[in-house]
This record gives C-alpha cells, sequence and structure tokens, in this order.
C-alpha cells in the first residue's frame, strides 16, 4: 500500500482556513532473467526492467483554493540487480565519465514543480518529452524488455526526457489535448545552442478511440539538428486493443530513420498476452522485430512476465537482443523471464 502522509498547516495565525498537503512515497522493482542469442555471441544476465522500469520516487500536491494546487514530483531510476541509480543529464548533450551511469541515486527520471488549475498545468524541470511518450502509449511493450520497439528513442539524448524544461499541458478540450514544451542547453550566448530544443504533442481521446501526433527539434552541436516525429493510433475492441504508430528522424548530414510498430494486447485468464512488430530502417539497412508476451497478474501490484522476441536484419544491419553479438544480415533471438512489484 503506498505511504501516505497528510499534512495540515494553519494558512494564517487567526486560523480561519486550512491548506491540506499530501506527500506519496512509491515506486516499482522489477527484475528479470534475460537470454540474448546472437550469430558472434550470446549472453545471459540478471537485468532490471523487464516489464516497467524500476524505480523510487516521493510526490506530493498541495491545495491553493480557487482550483489552483501546486505539486513536486522526483522519482529516480534505480537498477536493481546491482542496486545502482540511473544517470541523469545536466544540459541534454552528450556526457561521460562519472556521469555516465554508476553512480548513486539521481532523479534522473522526473524532477519537477507544477502549478494546475482551469488553465492546465505549468510544468518545470528535468521530464519525458513529449515526442517519447507516444513511442511508449502506443507500443504494447511500452519501452522496457526484449519486446520493446527497436525503433524506441531516436531522438538522441532527448529521446526520452530533457532537463531544464518549461512545460504546458493543457486541459481537454472536446477529447483533445495538447502537450507543448521547451528546453535548454544552458549555453553562454556566444556558444553553439547544444542541447536547446522544442516539442509539441497534441492527444485526442474519446471512448475506444486514441490518438497521437507529436513533433519535436533538438540542436545537437553547431549546425547539426534532430528532426523528430511521430503519429500513433489504438482502438479497444474489449477483447483486444490494436495499436499502431510510424515514427520519422531526420539529422544533419545522415540519412532519415523511419520506423513502425503495429501491435495488440489481449486479456486472458488472470493476465494479458502482448504481440508486436516494429522495424526501423535507415536507407535501407533494417531490422525487424516480432514479439509476444504474457503478464501474469498475482495481485494488483505484482506480475509474472514472460516475453520472447526474434530480430531479422537486412541491409547490413546487425540488431541484437539482450546483450548479445549477432553479425551484418544476420539473426538474433532473446527472452525475459520476471517478476515486478510495485508500491
Amino acid at each position: 500500500m503506498k505511504k501516505t502522509l497528510i499534512a495540515l498547516a494553519a494558512v494564517a495565525a487567526t486560523g480561519a482556513a486550512f491548506a491540506q498537503s499530501t506527500v506519496t512515497m512509491f515506486g516499482v522493482v522489477d527484475a528479470a532473467v534475460a537470454v540474448g542469442n546472437g550469430s558472434t555471441s550470446n549472453k545471459t544476465q540478471l537485468k532490471n526492467s523487464g516489464y516497467n522500469s524500476s524505480r523510487f520516487g516521493v510526490r506530493g500536491t498541495e491545495d491553493l483554493g480557487g482550483g489552483m494546487s501546486a505539486s513536486f514530483h522526483l522519482e529516480a531510476g534505480v537498477n536493481n540487480d546491482d542496486g545502482t541509480g540511473s544517470a541523469s543529464n545536466t544540459n541534454n548533450q552528450t556526457v561521460t565519465g562519472a556521469n555516465a551511469g554508476t553512480q548513486g541515486l539521481t532523479f534522473n527520471r522526473r524532477s519537477t514543480v507544477s502549478l494546475t488549475g482551469g488553465f492546465g498545468e505549468l510544468r518545470l524541470g528535468r521530464d519525458y518529452t513529449p515526442q517519447f511518450w507516444t513511442e511508449t502509449a502506443f507500443d504494447p511493450f511500452g519501452t522496457n524488455g526484449v519486446g520493446t520497439n527497436i525503433a524506441f528513442n531516436k531522438g538522441g539524448v532527448t529521446g526520452v526526457r530533457a532537463s531544464n524544461s518549461v512545460g504546458y499541458l493543457s486541459p481537454s478540450f472536446g477529447g483533445v489535448k495538447v502537450w507543448a514544451q521547451t528546453y535548454m542547453g544552458e549555453n553562454a550566448s556566444t556558444a553553439a545552442k547544444a542541447g536547446d530544443g522544442s516539442a509539441v504533442r497534441v492527444t485526442f481521446d474519446q471512448g475506444p478511440v486514441s490518438l497521437a501526433y507529436a513533433t519535436s527539434n533538438t540542436t545537437v552541436s553547431a549546425g547539426v539538428k534532430n528532426e523528430t516525429s511521430n503519429v500513433a493510433g489504438s482502438y479497444d475492441l474489449g477483447v483486444v486493443k490494436l495499436m499502431a504508430q510510424a515514427n520519422k528522424t531526420k539529422v544533419t548530414g545522415t540519412a532519415d530513420i523511419d520506423g513502425y510498430v503495429v501491435g495488440a494486447t489481449a486479456p486472458m485468464g488472470a493476465g494479458t498476452v502482448r504481440f508486436a512488430l516494429s522495424e526501423t530502417d535507415k536507407a535501407g539497412v533494417k531490422s525487424n522485430l516480432t514479439a509476444i508476451g504474457y503478464v501474469y497478474g498475482l495481485s494488483k501490484r505484482t506480475d509474472l512476465y514472460a516475453t520472447y522476441g526474434s530480430v531479422k536484419n537486412k541491409g547490413g544491419a546487425s540488431a541484437a537482443l539482450n546483450g548479445a553479438v549477432t553479425g551484418a544480415n544476420q539473426s538474433s533471438t532473446g527472452y525475459d523471464f520476471g517478476v515486478k512489484h510495485s508500491f
């Protein structure tokens, strides 16, 4: 059960009114035995986050009255297979060294403060990027494990999250919502604007139908830009939920990268079957992934899961699964067996 602390504080010594605040601790611990097979080498490992991303966080909300509230969200990635924390990024630019991934706990997943009201939500800090959210929401495997879209995270350093961001999330207008975001590399005025960018996502949700479009433009370095866009949709038939997405990335000086995902989820017994086909194609260098999996619910907070994936490469591609290594135009297979617990 989530552990919630509720504090009531007087807003004035005269004490006619009280403001209510809530602070909640939450998290996910997910680990899997993962096997990858390739034409060059195989690999067996215990990895974290085969189904959901392992995390630890604290969030809170204060009612400001008049329909407004203030909130914070601090969420850290946890590598529970070895106890390390996940890396963050201070300026949306490539980093090496001490900040690259073996440090202690950082609030790399999200670190934001927000004001919310009838106008929507204004959110500041390190946050997910709009261009990423479509990728995970319209993939049967999200963005975790051996079954996830091999075209995932083509947006580079800001493909998933951005630091120093200012975002606006609108209320719903007949099922339509807008998420706009800008983020900064925090460079001197005389330097290239590396790490600067902006993105927007428009969604429509009505009954069983969900649609989304997102686009972003990020300065990678002097004269180099990354433009990523995607479009997606899903339809929930009850007995099965169908979903599909297509995405394109343009990086200055290189060939475009195109990708797609089509798949479905369906309830079966005490769990859910997941199936997906995905592709990434860069000027004919192409990889195709087929994945199938099952998630079995032991309770509302604990799941067992199994996933199998098989990737085929063409045009010189050499994508491999779960840490295996495979040669150009060769195949690779992999599977995960894991358990996830949330609190």
